[in-house]
């Protein structure tokens, strides 16, 4: 079920218990988008998610790093 993918979250010390995970809804009110766009950003690779049954869990870092580098200046 793993994903060996370089793309994973994991801390340092391997545990995931301080990684928050936020729901597409939640990633959607976030970035103020549809959660059809998290659904596409996830499938696409964009954002980096875990599949827990049928739904997804995006970690909170993982929202906060695809944002950070979404910004450019403007001339």
């Amino acid at each position: 079920m793993a994903n060996s993918d370089s793309s994973d979250v994991t801390p340092l010390d391997g545990s995931l218990s301080g990684v928050k995970f936020l729901t597409v809804a939640e990633v959607a009110a976030v970035m103020r988008v549809s959660k059809m766009s998290v659904y596409r950003m996830i499938h696409s690779g964009e954002l980096e998610a875990a599949r827990f049954g049928r739904s997804f869990r995006v970690p909170e870092k993982a929202v906060h790093d695809y944002l950070r580098g979404s910004y450019y200046e403007t001339g």
